[in-house]
């Protein structure tokens, strides 16, 4: 199916289709550990909570790393941040290739984390190049392409993983990475810089994030230890809330927040925000428990996949995936992101709890998986795209890296919360979590994305859309 995107003097289809492929590729790089999570817990020798820590690693740092991008692609233009971010995304690929043991892949997945900023960098540069209409169908298209490239990596990794070796499931999309960014360089027009300020990078707002992430993060890590030790419970979330308190004076304070809290505060802003978190939690429970039911041995309850079986179970709600991009976008502009955000999350409330009720085939996981897949995409989309076309231009970074700041938490969140409960889940002695973890996972989650009818209820009825 292809779009036509009007291409004012200045930007060509070739440059289009340049990022295109890099946001295949980042997407790739981004997935290939998500269906060879059981194939490296074997052979890392890693438990469950271990193994959902690797699945989020990543995400932390692009939690860390959006905003900045964001708000230095708003001052310097996306052109030439991206370049620079995709340079040590290539320099992570390649550890996460070479990795010897669990503490190197981590390390080559906190160095990948830098992906996730390629996002509002690519949507700076579509909004400075095409006009509003056009912005959101483009944008659409390239979240579409970017889980299009999870596609491939969801369906290659397995069968790269066990025919060669997993050095080399990381090996090949790094490869793409890079030399999808040559032809970003060589054919996208510089941006032009936006608003310059001389406040310089708000580098304490920055590190009291960064401890903010960190410490909610391990706090999940450890959860299912913290129930039976009080006393590190309570450091925990004394710690916590000390961050969030400095890290709020501080960007009131800032004269160039990292953050801008007075955009946050705005209901257009927060009221996506929650949503994002809250859809993102319903999304990540599936995209860690599905792989992980898929594994469990015949002989309890589960199919026995392997990492290359479970990849092709997963192929049809990556093909849903990269398919909603483009359509939220259009869907967006058409109807509005209120009703494509509602239909979205009547999707997949009902698909999580259906999955709690029913997954004894393995069509059942499958269905329940593109279902959960494909309203994550239209929701996040219309969202995102909503917010790109209706900020300053100057401001499209930073408010679209708030969105995916958000959605990154969120993911990290549910997926911890997962990896904590098969954990609590799994008997003294045994590899293998009780069913009724599985059943608790999905039920929580569809009952936490229902909820979020209540924000959208809230959200106004009338939006600015074309036909």
């Amino acid at each position: 199916m292809t779009m036509a995107l009007a291409t004012p003097v200045g930007i060509k289809k070739p440059a289009l289709a340049a990022l295109g492929m890099l946001a295949l590729a980042t997407g790739a790089l981004e997935s290939v550990v998500t269906p060879t999570l059981p194939l490296l817990q074997r052979e890392l020798d890693m438990s469950p909570a271990e193994g959902a820590l690797l699945s989020i690693m990543l995400l932390i740092t692009g939690a860390l790393i959006t905003p900045v991008a964001g708000k230095f692609g708003d001052r310097y233009g996306g052109k030439k941040v991206l370049i620079r971010l995709m340079a040590v995304v290539a320099v992570g690929g390649t550890v996460s290739s070479l990795a010897p043991n669990l503490p190197v892949l981590l390390l080559g997945q906190v160095l990948q984390g830098a992906m996730v900023g390629a996002l509002p960098l690519s949507f700076i540069v579509v909004r400075k190049h095409l006009p509003a209409g056009d912005s959101k169908v483009a944008i659409g298209v390239v979240s579409g392409l970017f889980v299009g490239g999870g596609m491939a990596g969801t369906l290659s990794a397995g069968p790269v993983a066990e025919g060669l070796s997993r050095h080399w499931m990381f090996a090949l999309p790094t490869l793409a990475v890079i030399a999808s960014t040559v032809l970003v360089y060589r054919l996208m027009p510089a941006d032009p810089p936006g608003r310059s300020d001389d406040a310089g990078v708000d580098w304490p707002g920055l590190a009291l994030l960064s401890g903010m992430l960190i410490t909610l993060m391990l706090g999940l890590a450890l959860a299912p230890d913290l129930g039976s030790q009080p006393v590190l419970l309570v450091a925990v979330l004394v710690l916590l809330a000390g961050f969030v308190a400095g890290w709020t004076a501080v960007e009131r304070r800032a004269a160039a927040p990292m953050v801008d809290l007075a955009m946050l505060t705005r209901p257009g802003m927060w009221k996506s925000c929650v949503l994002t978190f809250v859809i993102c939690i319903g999304t990540s429970v599936a995209v860690y428990l599905v792989p992980q039911l898929f594994a469990v041995s015949e002989d309890a309850y589960g199919f026995g996949a392997s990492a290359t079986e479970t990849g092709f179970f997963l192929l049809p709600g990556a093909v849903a995936a990269s398919l909603a991009g483009p359509l939220s976008g259009i869907g967006a502009r058409r109807f509005g992101s209120r009703a494509v955000v509602t239909a979205g999350i009547v999707m997949m409330a009902c698909a999580l709890v259906a999955l709690a009720l029913v997954h004894t085939q393995i069509w059942h996981l499958i269905i329940g998986k593109m279902l959960v897949a494909l309203a994550n995409g239209l929701c996040v989309t219309a969202m995102v795209s909503s917010t790109a076309t209706s900020v300053d231009e100057g401001d499209t970074g930073i408010a679209t890296s708030l969105i995916l700041v958000t959605r990154v938490i969120g993911y990290a969140v549910g997926v911890q919360v997962s990896g904590a409960i098969l954990t609590a889940g799994t008997p003294s002695g045994s590899d293998t979590p009780a069913e009724s973890s599985f059943v608790t996972g999905f039920v929580m989650a569809g009952v936490v994305t229902a909820l979020s009818l209540l924000v959208v209820r809230s959200m106004g009825k009338r939006e600015k859309h074309t036909a």
